[in-house]
């Protein structure tokens, strides 16, 4: 059973960076770059809550279709889902389910 404090460590080691939000007590915002996840610690480690996103200011911008196009939405601002920040969402959600 992973240690969450031990997954934090190997987080650090690998170039993440964490904040808290006021909204969400429970949980902490992992991020690398542009890209961010939720987790919260569970009896069996760090566990991801819901999908990664990309990081838009003090929120996080989820990847939704708009119409017939990919856009990471917040709120009501969106931001163009590029190939580029939609490849690298998925290298961030793969490198950091590795760590979880």
């Amino acid at each position: 059973m992973p240690d969450p404090s031990e997954q934090l460590q190997r987080l650090v080691e690998a170039g993440f960076s964490f904040q808290t939000f006021e909204r969400f007590p429970r949980s902490l915002g992992i991020l690398k770059g542009d890209c961010i996840a939720l987790v919260e610690p569970t009896p069996e480690g760090l566990k991801m809550i819901g999908t990664p996103g990309w990081r838009m200011g003090e929120v996080m911008g989820v990847l939704v279709t708009q119409g017939d196009r990919q856009v990471f939405q917040a709120k009501g601002e969106a931001l163009e889902a590029t190939p580029e920040r939609v490849e690298g969402l998925a290298r961030f959600r793969a490198e950091l389910a590795s760590f979880l």
